[in-house]
């Protein structure tokens, strides 16, 4: 029995300070700020953007008094970090997970307003995932030297997951914590297949496993260098009408038409995430959820 009402809420990318994504995140892309603080080990500051799906930029904060991020971003890196997934009941969910076989950790229940739980990498078909059941919503002003954000917003659309087992990663993702999967599931590129899945919100998560053969297979197994998963990229429709690209949407694993590629922005480039851009004109999922609410 899958958790009922979980939602894809948030994808966390670990940077070594909130201003590295300023320019990139803001404004290029148009988000904006939603909420952030301090907590000990870390800073968490949201961006929303023009379909509603929200990124997490994460900063160690306090990291002598617990040091998780620091040694993630030492070890790995900045880069993606998890997946947030939220719940309206933790402890039913905590009890679909224990049913699973997966072990649930760092579980605090503690806390009225926030009570969470984490999926480490090897059970998540190598991310983390967060549970979380959260009391209300959280605003809050934006720091100093936020910029200013101008014009339409781009979409996130979709966090592009590569994993080595699809059956392993659809077990989570679809049949525990609960997602639909699109109708574009099986469809398949240069040595790679994907499959979509979603969930009540704007964000949807495509997972992409390379098959035998093909220049895309060549690229993602190192990719994954013998992890379970690892982010591809994340996925925005641009708000504005830039040029397309001229090279084929399928060279990217997990892109494919009606997707019109636009740009890639490489990890090296942006702190650790590598980004898809695509056309606005592009039948977008996210479209197609503002369309059914």
């Amino acid at each position: 029995m899958p958790i009922e009402g979980a939602v894809l809420d948030h994808v966390a990318v670990a940077v070594e300070r909130w201003s590295d994504g300023w320019h990139r995140y803001v404004t290029e892309l148009g988000g904006r700020w939603g909420s952030g603080g301090t907590n000990v080990g870390f800073a968490p500051a949201q961006l929303s953007y023009g379909n509603g799906a929200r990124l997490e930029l994460l900063q160690p904060w306090q990291s002598e008094a617990n040091p998780f991020l620091r040694r993630f971003i030492d070890a790995n890196g900045p880069g993606p970090h998890h997946l947030t997934f939220k719940v309206p009941d933790i402890r039913s969910a905590l009890e679909v997970v224990a049913a699973a076989g997966l072990t649930p950790a760092s579980v605090d229940l503690s806390d009225p307003d926030w009570k969470e739980a984490f999926l480490h990498p090897r059970q998540a078909a190598g991310t983390v995932v967060q549970l979380a059941q959260a009391a209300g919503s959280w605003e809050s002003q934006p720091p100093e030297g936020f910029p200013e954000t101008g014009g339409s917003p781009a979409d996130l659309v979709r966090v592009t997951h590569t994993v080595a087992d699809m059956d392993v990663a659809l077990t989570l993702f679809a049949e525990i914590l609960g997602g639909a999967l699109e109708p574009d599931q099986g469809a398949s590129g240069p040595g790679w297949r994907a499959a979509t899945v979603s969930w009540a919100g704007p964000l949807r998560l495509r997972l992409v496993a390379p098959e035998r053969g093909g220049l895309a297979s060549a690229s993602l197994r190192p990719w994954l260098g013998g992890r379970p998963g690892r982010v591809h990229h994340l996925a925005f429709h641009m708000a504005a009408q830039p040029q397309r690209s001229t090279a084929p949407t399928e060279a990217v694993p997990g892109v494919f038409p009606p997707d019109h590629l636009v740009e890639v922005v490489e990890p090296q480039d942006n702190h650790g995430t590598r980004l898809v851009l695509l056309a606005a004109a592009a039948a977008s999922a996210s479209g197609a959820f503002e369309a059914a609410r």
